[in-house]
């Protein structure tokens, strides 16, 4: 009790009551993500083809000074930029070396943005969703490049690019300013051949200077342009990652498994096409049968090189028998290896799904090679990525029958051409119409970017699951 004989609960004590306060919250913007990766690839080559296409149709492009047809232009620039090689007009006529000129850079632009991009891609893509044992295996399939060092990578896959370009620029020139085609001996015209196909071998492009659509058909016995351009679409084909780590690593034993499977098929490959190519064609007047016996075997060898990723031809490929063409069409759908200048469904899924074959007729639980064995979600990919290619091939096929007076045949060969962004012809190609010439185009821009964009697709869905569903078995057979 206090002195003043109250207790300290008798006094009160009254707060004013706080008065409620009101807040106004706006609703939040909706701010967008960044495009994925392969979108912004997508949309950076539908930049290319649109800019391209601008330029192409400009007076100056062309060589009488007319304004050339917007289809056309399309067709031109959107081959070019998928370095396919498929022409509905001649380049070496039709076009003035301004044109030309924009068609290399677009062949160097698509080239260089597919090698690179795609190996970027796969770079990013293995940083962010895999495990670390996943990570040191793709630094080693790269020649032991860092994941974080993308201006590294850029500036090998640069020097990579030009060493070879530029090399065959050199022998190449001297071959051709020796030469008629390009002009008397000495003629600088020869020089500009040069680095025109150079810069078109390397990146599988297929496209040509000689006129008249006839492709390499006048150094059908010059074994220096033959080998050389077949030298340099072989390493385009093959890419920065697998052509580094060969030689960096040296040794078969220490090579990446990506590597030892990309080699060995390629190899295969390109012996078993020769061989195919020489059995069929050895006693055809119009093709081999007009060579020497050693020349035969040279032009085997080339146009199954060239006619797997590139387009080049020293021989009439319209003039082929039917066992030929299909063998053509089976090289241009399997194509060259991932992150390479080259189309089709890619040698690295090809050897995959071989593997899976090969092991399961062997009774093992999984693919296995070369004391490896290969994830079952990188089956499931390949098996997609082959599926879905050939449903691809079958309309682009069916489109162009509904739209050309062809053969079946023809336009068979000429949509896994488009959609291998191989650039070999039967020679319809000029005579196409224009729905033809759309879906065409259509279908080379799909086979540039289609299969790497779905296997990024594929690969960001992959989620791990808390359970697996219970088993059951379904008939097959």
């Amino acid at each position: 009790m206090t002195a003043a004989g109250q207790r300290p609960g008798d006094r009160r004590v009254r707060l004013g009551r706080a008065k409620p306060q009101e807040f106004q919250v706006k609703p939040l913007r909706r701010v967008r993500g960044a495009p994925a990766p392969a979108t912004s690839l997508v949309l950076l080559f539908g930049v290319l083809i649109t800019a391209g296409t601008i330029l192409l149709m400009l007076p100056i492009s062309s060589a009488d000074g007319s304004a050339t047809r917007f289809i056309d232009a399309l067709f031109t620039a959107t081959s070019a930029a998928c370095v396919t090689g498929l022409v509905v007009v001649d380049t070496a006529t039709h076009w003035s070396p301004f044109g030309q000129v924009v068609i290399l850079l677009l062949i160097q632009a698509g080239g260089f943005g597919i090698m690179a991009g795609s190996t970027l891609l796969l770079v990013l893509f293995v940083g962010r969703r895999t495990t670390l044992r996943d990570r040191v295996l793709v630094t080693e399939s790269l020649g032991g490049i860092q994941l974080g060092s993308v201006t590294s990578l850029l500036r090998r896959i640069a020097i990579f690019t030009l060493v070879c370009e530029l090399i065959g620029a050199v022998i190449l020139s001297i071959a051709f300013t020796s030469g008629p085609e390009a002009g008397p001996p000495g003629d600088p015209l020869g020089i500009w051949w040069g680095v025109f196909h150079s810069i078109s071998a390397f990146n599988n492009a297929g496209f040509d200077l000689t006129g008249g659509f006839r492709s390499l058909a006048p150094f059908v016995d010059d074994w220096t342009v033959l080998l050389t351009i077949g030298a340099l679409l072989t390493a385009g084909g093959l890419g920065f990652a697998i052509v580094g780590d060969a030689i960096l690593k040296r040794r078969w034993t220490r090579m990446a498994l990506e590597t030892k499977l990309v080699l060995a098929t390629t190899a295969a490959l390109l012996v078993g096409g020769t061989v195919l190519i020489g059995f069929t064609e050895w006693s055809n007047p119009q093709t081999l049968g007009a060579l020497p016996a050693e020349q035969r075997l040279l032009n085997a060898l080339f146009e199954s090189a060239t006619l797997r990723t590139a387009g080049f031809s020293a021989l009439d490929t319209g003039a082929f028998v039917e066992a030929s063409l299909f063998v053509v069409m089976a090289l241009m759908f399997i194509g060259g290896a991932s992150g390479s200048t080259a189309g089709g469904i890619k040698v690295n899924t090809f050897s995959v799904l071989l593997i899976a074959i090969t092991s399961t007729v062997r009774g093992q639980p999984s693919a296995q090679a070369f004391g490896r064995r290969i994830p079952h979600a990188i089956v499931y990919r390949a098996l997609a990525v082959a599926l879905l290619a050939i449903a691809f091939v079958f309309v682009i096929g069916l489109g162009l029958t509904l739209t050309t007076e062809a053969t079946f045949i023809e336009t068979l060969f000429e949509a896994v051409s488009a959609f291998g962004t191989v650039g070999a012809t039967t020679g319809i190609t000029p005579e196409l119409t224009d729905p033809s010439r759309l879906i065409a185009s259509f279908a080379m821009f799909v086979g540039r970017l289609g299969p790497l964009t779905l296997v990024l697709a594929l690969a960001a869905r992959a989620r791990p699951v808390p359970f697996r569903p219970a088993v059951e078995p379904v008939r097959i057979g």
